[in-house]
């Protein structure tokens, strides 16, 4: 898809300021993965349902089952979405560097979904690494989708060297935890409150991803939830009016809570207010 092209999704209100992404406008808040689907008909078939407009691709994963360039590419690229590479798998700046570069010849694109991850157990990023891989790239041309936590040092680097987009975690990938840490989560977003912040990895339910929108983040990124979904279809689905919802309860204005309860009905000026003990008659 042309880059100067709006990408495909929900149409937005005409008074609502739209998503961007370096430029490039996005109707849909929802963004989706291509991995670990039961086929490839299903992959395509739940992208389709989430009304995804931006859809990521490993081309490591894709390298090890010996499909790079193949039959998956071609599903993929016929998609009317934009395509997301990204660097899953790589455990070094240098590696996730090289990747990137391959993504942009095979895929023509300079978006990138950075990833270098510093521990197996936990999959959480390499802040050190992530920040020397985003310096370079941006160098490079690259517009570079950090994949990070809700670090606010690490945050302000990431933007220092030339990111238009953070991608905090929600909680360790593939976990289905939700917001594990929402005060900091908050906290990153009233930080960057003009800077589009997406929040990736694991989400795990519909609810999960509208309190996301509720918090005032712009998008979410998942893949796990709805490829290991019973029915990944009707999951898609669920995900993308689940993140309308939340996104349109954002902008609508929540109610702030309060520790004391407020009845929803006054006292004051109702039918029965002034009546004494003996005038209950008098309302019939």
């Amino acid at each position: 898809m042309n880059q100067t092209e709006p990408v495909r999704g929900v149409a937005a209100s005409p008074d609502r300021k739209p998503l961007a992404f370096y430029g490039v406008n996005v109707a849909s808040r929802l963004l989706l993965g291509s991995a670990l689907y039961p086929s490839p008909k299903v992959m395509s078939d739940a992208i389709h349902a989430s009304r995804a407009a931006i859809v990521t691709v490993s081309l490591r994963r894709e390298q090890a089952r010996g499909r790079t360039g193949t039959r998956f590419l071609d599903l993929i690229r016929a998609l009317p979405v934009h395509l997301l590479p990204n660097t899953a798998g790589c455990r070094t700046a240098r590696e996730a560097i090289t990747t990137a570069e391959m993504a942009r010849e095979l895929l023509e694109t300079d978006w990138i979904k950075l990833e270098v991850i510093a521990n197996d157990d936990t999959l959480q990023p390499d802040l050190f690494g992530l920040v020397e891989a985003a310096t370079e790239l941006a160098k490079r041309g690259f517009k570079v989708f950090p994949y990070t936590t809700e670090d606010l040092s690490a945050a302000e680097r990431l933007v220092s060297a030339g990111c238009r987009v953070l991608m905090p975690w929600g909680s360790p990938i593939g976990t289905a935890r939700g917001l594990s840490n929402p005060h900091a989560l908050k906290t990153l977003r009233a930080y960057f409150p003009d800077l589009p912040l997406v929040i990736d990895a694991g989400i795990g339910a519909p609810s999960h991803a509208a309190a996301a929108m509720e918090m005032g983040y712009d998008a979410v990124l998942l893949n796990t939830a709805v490829a290991r979904a019973h029915d990944p279809v009707r999951m898609a689905a669920a995900f993308a009016s689940a993140i309308e919802a939340g996104r349109e309860a954002f902008e609508a204005g929540l109610m702030a809570p309060s520790d004391r309860a407020q009845p929803s009905t006054p006292v004051a000026g109702t039918p029965f207010f002034d009546f004494g003990p003996g005038d209950a008659s008098r309302s019939t």
